[in-house]
């Protein structure tokens, strides 16, 4: 009896498992898939929040109110972004610009920074570049190869158009001329795209036969009918050139006659602060960085039988405030609780507290990106430290008109648009070392414009997740 039953399982599997002809059994042969971790990235899952404030509106600016706003599942940077990985994307264009002037041998019609480029395999620069195990490693050996640190030493003549010219060099240091490093990159503008006016381009041709037998003195010439042709879709990618290098004078000329020379002259680059927060970087120049780290993340991918995933971008106001939340729907902080101290009575974010003593809370302007404790979700400094730019463009009353599904309002304002400036407002949360601490709730709204780079903002990257959730896994 147990053989036969033995025996009857096999055969029920077996025809289980045979492919029938004719039948709808999808495209076999794909392989399971499972979404990875991106590096220095938490889940956040799917769930909805209070969206607004939870306490008074202090200064009764009314540009907020309480709501139920639901979110996809995303992943967002664990920790604001440093100077040194921001400096990878620096370094990145750097050499690419580079690359492409060793192998021309003389200085290139511009300098901006080509993707196909930077991955071409030049021969005439053998010697010159070290290579690791992938592509991605691949930099110029500036230290060795390319010896730039004095005039008096010999460098490769190629490269000179690439450094200040010897009227604009200090103490005669051979330094790159950041205002050459231009990043050329490309979006598509869905939302344009999804306009049902520019899915298609009507097309002028005579009526249908029926028309013509009803209305036959009509010129047939002038009738328009429902054939029509699709758009070019190049018409919805555009392309943007832009300077990548933070400005790091904005600790200057973010504060009259205050003292801040000596984090100009050393923040972004020294080792000191490789994991201070970077600032002095524009909207456009943050969302040029999540395009670069998507390729550069797709290119590994690719090249090791892997597909892609969802872009790195910034994220949305709603996707800011959910993830600074951390699972605390009713919190006015990310750490929970109305104070913003804890019971020792330790301040618990890098802000302006008490009547302007910067120090008292540890920080003095920005502080590692490790610093205080993070939230539920493990996510450090959502409030304090440096501000943070969103993707979300700043109205006023965007609460009443946005959806309560993945809640965002978007503009992208036209090149005559951007001379105005109520269009270039972006949204920027959490606060930064120089606010007060009503800026460091969750709900606080603020912005900047789009052309700015300030001293106290910087930015963190989302990906959205592939799938609902993490639990669709198992």
């Amino acid at each position: 009896m147990k053989k036969l039953l033995f025996f009857g399982c096999l055969l029920a599997l077996a025809t289980g498992c045979t492919k029938k002809s004719g039948e709808l059994i999808g495209v076999q042969g794909r392989d399971p898939w499972f979404q990875p971790d991106p590096f220095g990235m938490l889940y956040c899952p799917m769930g909805n929040m209070m969206q607004g404030p939870n306490d008074e509106d202090v200064p009764f600016a009314h540009n907020t109110k309480a709501r139920m706003v639901s979110i996809q599942a995303f992943y967002v940077d664990q920790t604001e972004i440093t100077n040194n990985e921001y400096r990878q994307f620096v370094y990145h264009v750097r050499d690419s610009i580079a690359r492409r002037m060793l192998a021309a041998g003389s200085q290139p019609d511009d300098f901006i920074y080509k993707e196909a480029d930077y991955w071409a395999e030049n021969p005439q620069l053998k010697g010159l570049v070290q290579y690791d195990e992938s592509p991605e490693k691949a930099n110029l050996n500036w230290d060795n190869s390319i010896n730039w640190r004095s005039e008096d030493e010999a460098y490769n003549t190629d490269l000179l158009p690439l450094f200040l010219p010897e009227k604009e060099r200090f103490y005669k240091r051979v330094e790159i001329d950041t205002r050459k490093l231009n990043f050329e990159y490309y979006r598509i503008d869905m939302r344009t795209a999804a306009a049902k006016s520019n899915r298609f381009i009507p097309e002028k041709t005579a009526p249908d036969p029926l028309t013509l037998k009803q209305y036959p003195s009509q010129n047939p010439g002038s009738y328009t009918v429902n054939k029509k042709e699709k758009l070019d879709r190049s018409a919805f990618i555009i392309k943007d050139i832009i300077n990548i290098y933070p400005d790091t004078l904005a600790w200057v000329h973010d504060f009259t006659y205050s003292f801040n020379e000596p984090m100009t002259n050393m923040y972004f680059w020294h080792p000191a602060y490789d994991e201070y927060p970077v600032v002095g970087v524009t909207w456009k120049q943050c969302r040029a960085f999540c395009i670069w780290r998507t390729q550069l993340f797709n290119s590994f991918l690719y090249g090791n039988g892997g597909i892609f995933v969802q872009d790195f971008r910034l994220p949305t106001e709603s996707e800011w405030e959910y993830a600074a939340r951390g699972g605390l729907k009713l919190s006015p902080f990310p750490w929970g609780g109305p104070y913003i101290r804890n019971a020792r009575g330790c301040f618990l974010g890098n802000f302006k507290p008490m009547r302007g003593s910067y120090i008292d809370d540890g920080g003095f302007h920005t502080v590692k990106v490790l610093s205080y404790n993070p939230n539920d979700w493990g996510i450090y400094c959502m409030a304090g430290n440096v501000a943070e730019w969103t993707s979300g463009a700043f109205d006023e009353s965007s609460y009443d008109f946005s959806h309560d599904l993945n809640p965002d309002y978007v503009y992208e304002p036209t090149p005559a648009e951007e001379k105005i400036p109520v269009l270039n407002r972006k949204v920027i949360r959490g606060g930064s070392w120089k606010d007060v601490g009503y800026y460091l709730e969750t709900s606080t709204r603020s912005y900047e414009y789009q052309d700015t780079a300030k001293c106290y903002i910087g930015f963190r990257c989302v990906m959205t997740y592939l799938g609902r959730q993490k639990d669709d896994e198992l």
